[in-house]
């Protein structure tokens, strides 16, 4: 059973709307415009009218005429210590200007007036063409876990958990060399700029100096308590770095295989490291949710990082800027060096625990996670672009779609994924798109965003 409403509360939900809406549109609060029961009669004429659209003049003018003709003239405005009573009410009315029209016209009914209208300060991510894969090579027996390029950019290595290194063609992706050596699974590799030398570091505690002109071992470093999960070679000076299960990362001189310093300091396990030729010369991320700077003159800490609350387990460098990010389960971040400056989050989080960063000369970062995602991201903004998933390969389960590691060429056109099923991923970036064809779909998160 229905009930209906009487004339009068419906006459009373009217003044109600019509007083709310002038309380929130009106440009100056202390100026309302004088509320009484005659409104009812213009409030279905007045709409919001649009400054330079075609007939905004025509309807100003048919609003305004109607306007007057209930409103009245004008009272004088009210001051702060007026209580003058309106039929029982307290009313505050809009000031007198120099004609009518000009008084109507001065209303603004729109939120522009309440609000100053910032455009947001983030960098908005250059557009990139998205990346497809276009060969899978096969050859190894279990997980491929590293991978490094030679500078000439001709042939790559990728070290697997069967304990083998093959060497693999770029153009063509053909088996060139299988070196054995390792007794456990070879977690890092790297390819030295200067000599005919490849290091290899694995799970069986050994790093190891490989003579790719001869294929065998010409050099061994012992001094690990366990195994060694990352490997990198300084730029500048004949040293190689490692880090591994033991906590510290060691210094080794290439010459003479001797221990140079041990640099302790993370509570668990080292497993990523980089360079760089100037301070900081090392920095480690670990287990234990920290990057630590080291200084390599003194062998000590130079600085802690804790923005991370879970473990560092890939780190990546840009090759031209003087800045670096660390992927974690929590997210990606960006800083500065050589101080460590906190620069940004990635502006979504791939929910994932990421084994793999690379980033190369074009700004375009990818990141492989453990569940077979593979996000590509805009260096600047960091805003990512693509997200893509690999296929894994026929008899494999689908738990092994992790990707361990993430390497571009030289040139940065070419980027090589290792995986868990086996396999071997290169990818390109796809030559026939377009911005048109794909648009770059950008929209800052809410806490950086302005309106």
């Amino acid at each position: 059973m229905t009930t209906e409403i009487e004339p009068q509360s419906l006459q009373k939900m009217n003044l109600k709307s019509v007083k709310r809406a002038l309380d929130l549109f009106s440009p100056a609060r202390d100026h309302i415009r004088k509320s009484d029961h005659n409104n009812e009669q213009i409030a279905p004429s007045i709409a919001l009218i649009l400054p330079g659209t075609e007939g905004a003049k025509e309807v100003q003018k048919g609003v305004t005429e109607k306007a007057l003709a209930v409103v009245g003239p004008a009272l004088p405005p009210r001051t702060l210590n007026d209580n003058t009573v309106h039929a029982g009410k307290s009313t505050t009315v809009l000031p007198a200007f120099g004609s009518s029209s000009e008084r109507f016209s001065s209303w603004n009914l729109s939120t522009a007036a309440l609000m100053e209208r910032i455009p947001s300060r983030w960098p908005r991510p250059e557009w990139h063409a998205p990346w497809k894969s276009y060969r899978v090579i096969q050859g190894h027996l279990g997980w491929v876990r590293s991978v490094a390029f030679d500078s000439s950019n001709e042939w790559f290595c990728t070290g697997s958990a069967d304990r083998t290194i093959k060497v693999w063609d770029v153009a063509s992706g053909v088996l060139k060399l299988t070196l054995t050596g390792h007794i456990g699974q070879v977690r890092g590799l790297a390819v030295s700029n200067k000599d005919t030398y490849m290091f290899s570091a694995g799970d069986d505690k050994q790093v190891k100096c490989w003579d790719l002109e001869q294929n065998k071992v010409i050099r061994s470093y012992h001094g690990h308590l366990s195994g060694v999960y990352c490997l990198a070679f300084h730029p500048t000076l004949d040293v190689v770095l490692t880090g591994g299960r033991d906590s510290v990362c060691r210094v080794w001189d290439i010459r003479t295989n001797k221990q140079m310093f041990a640099l302790s300091g993370h509570d668990k396990d080292v497993c990523s490291v980089f360079t760089h030729p100037t301070d900081p010369q090392v920095v480690t991320g670990s287990h234990d949710s920290t990057i630590k700077f080291w200084d390599l003159r003194y062998g000590r800490t130079m600085a802690t990082l804790t923005n991370h609350k879970k473990a560092v387990r890939a780190m990546a460098l840009h090759p031209k800027e003087n800045a670096f990010v660390s992927a974690s389960a929590d997210n990606i971040k960006k800083f500065s060096l050589p101080k460590g400056e906190f620069r940004h989050n990635m502006l979504s989080q791939q929910r994932a625990t990421i084994n793999a960063v690379a980033v190369n000369e074009d700004g375009v970062m990818v990141t492989g996670g453990d569940n077979g995602s593979l996000w590509f991201w805009d260096w600047k903004s960091g805003h990512s672009f693509q997200q893509a998933e690999t296929i894994v390969q026929p008899g494999s389960l689908e738990s092994e779609a992790g990707i361990y590691a993430a390497c571009y060429d030289q040139t940065g056109s070419r980027l090589v994924t290792c995986e868990a099923d086996k396999t071997i991923k290169m990818w390109k970036e796809d030559e026939s798109a377009t911005p048109e064809t794909h648009p770059l779909n950008f929209r800052p998160p809410k806490e950086i965003r302005r309106f």
